[in-house]
């Protein structure tokens, strides 16, 4: 259908067209879809056997939709990426407020002009990306922005009186006629809006200031909320709920893998940070280790949930820390290094909340104790455990690197800005320890290799077999007994 030569309502029917609820038109293009096993619902992860099914579920069920999830889970961006499923082109009455079918006109301006221009009715074709309209609930949304008003403006200049219903001035749900309509953060909404949309999502009318206007409204309604266990602000009033056809869990990814694609997909990489900056592979473990961590940690409050985004910003800031110690150090490259996690603690603090215990612990705290705790947990699923208490006498596999740090006298010092050929001499400087490395991980990649080793005693200080002192320009190692010899 060539649509720039079809302008007026004779040329459309001419074409056979025939008007579609959008309801169907997102079933039949899933349909479409699915048969010709096309991605729908591209750049969302982790959702393949979950959530997508039940969304794929309701949309063939014709149902309005409510994604129930904590923050960060994708709620607003699968509700966008329906636009993918509607037609790319639909006919609508020019100057219509509220997108009329040209073949089923619901308002009286559509209606009237219909009567009295026929089939040279002009046209104009409304594409897919216009179809989305979009609403954040909050306390202040009055009936008045949802669904309209009388528009005393209107009344005097047309010089109607108020009981005429041509001075009502729609709001965005019947604007959005023919549309997806979101309404994020729905328990946000007060209750008396919440009963405001109940005639529109079962009856589909809507009533203005004693005007009851049958307008067969035409939408795909979605809805986000968080848990209402978790919104104390207030709740989905149970009659709404009850018109709501499907109701949709969510849930954070459920692997570390899934983790890592998701953050690679969002985080803003300059493309200079990523020609100069080596990121290991571990590296990208350990900051999503820190985030599964967050969510049974005893200090977050799992009520609130831990975003995803703290995982892409908290990347953001592992990689600006390296950017920043090669902007002063002036190497060509560089390769990120266990110290660039203190970077990423200021994406940790403002993106957890803490319980009363997490309070009194501090967040700096909180975020270097998730750090600790994920690096002990990757260390035990790479190398050998290693046990609290340990027999007498029996060798272990990291007795000599132990040894090495006990009988050195230097301290031993890792600066966060020094130059790359620095930082791998100090560590080559510890032999056990890339001994210890090829013997239990096998061949790592050369850029690797230090951080590896940075690694191991890093995980050997959270099991108290090093101990470790923060300054302002680095980190210091030493024999878990360091500081008493010396006096520390």
């Amino acid at each position: 259908m060539n649509i720039t030569t079809i302008q007026t309502l004779g040329a459309l029917k001419e074409t056979g067209y025939q008007p579609k609820s959008i309801k169907d038109e997102l079933r039949d293009n899933l349909i479409n879809k699915i048969k010709n096993k096309e991605t729908i619902f591209t750049g969302v992860h982790g959702y393949e056997n979950t959530v997508i099914p039940e969304l794929e579920r309701a949309i063939l069920s014709r149902h309005n939709i409510n994604f129930l999830g904590l923050r960060g889970q994708a709620k607003t961006r699968l509700a966008r990426l329906m636009v993918n499923l509607l037609d790319e082109y639909i006919p609508v009455i020019k100057g219509s407020e509220i997108n009329d079918d040209p073949l089923q006109p619901i308002s009286r301006f559509a209606v009237e002009l219909i009567k009295q221009k026929k089939d040279e009715t002009p046209i104009v074709w409304l594409h897919r990306n216009d179809r989305f309209s979009e609403k954040l609930a909050t306390p202040d949304v009055t009936v008045a922005d949802i669904i309209g008003d009388v528009d005393p403006i209107k009344a005097a200049n047309l010089k109607l009186s108020y009981a005429d219903d041509r001075v009502i001035h729609y709001g965005m749900i019947p604007r959005a006629n023919r549309c997806i309509f979101v309404i994020n953060e729905l328990p946000d909404l007060q209750a008396r809006i919440q009963v405001a949309l109940f005639n529109i999502l079962q009856e589909g009318d809507i009533q203005i200031r004693g005007f009851k206007l049958r307008l067969p409204l035409d939408m795909q309604f979605i809805f986000t909320a968080n848990p209402e266990d978790y919104t104390n602000r207030g709740s989905i009033v149970t009659p709404l709920k009850d018109r709501i056809g499907s109701q949709i869990l969510t849930h954070y990814p459920e692997t570390i893998e899934i983790a890592k694609t998701i953050t690679s997909q969002e985080a803003a990489l300059d493309s200079r940070q990523s020609s100069t900056i080596f990121i290991p592979e571990l590296a990208k473990d350990i900051l999503e280790q820190i985030i599964f961590e967050a969510r049974k940690s005893e200090y977050v409050d799992v009520k609130s949930g831990v975003s995803a985004r703290l995982s892409i910003t908290a990347f953001e800031n592992l990689v600006s820390t390296a950017e920043r110690r090669l902007l002063n150090s002036g190497d060509p490259k560089t390769v990120i290094r266990m110290s660039d996690f203190t970077g990423i603690i200021p994406a940790i603090t403002g993106k957890i909340e803490l319980v009363y215990e997490g309070e009194q612990e501090g967040a700096y705290n909180v975020a270097l104790t998730l750090l600790g705790s994920a690096i002990k947990t990757l260390y035990s699923k790479i190398f050998p455990k290693i046990e609290k208490i340990e027999k007498q006498g029996v060798e272990t596999s990291y007795d000599d690197i132990v040894s090495w740090f006990f009988n050195t006298s230097d301290d031993f010092e890792i600066l966060d800005d020094i130059l790359e050929k620095d930082y791998r001499s100090i560590l080559k400087k510890v032999k056990p320890l890339s001994e210890f490395v090829k013997k239990h991980k096998g061949d790592v990649l050369s850029d690797e290799l230090c951080f590896w080793q940075e690694f191991v005693l890093w995980s050997l200080v959270e099991h108290k077999k090093l101990s470790k002192y923060r300054y302002a320009e680095g980190t210091q190692f030493k024999d878990p007994y360091g500081s008493f010899i010396s006096g520390l």
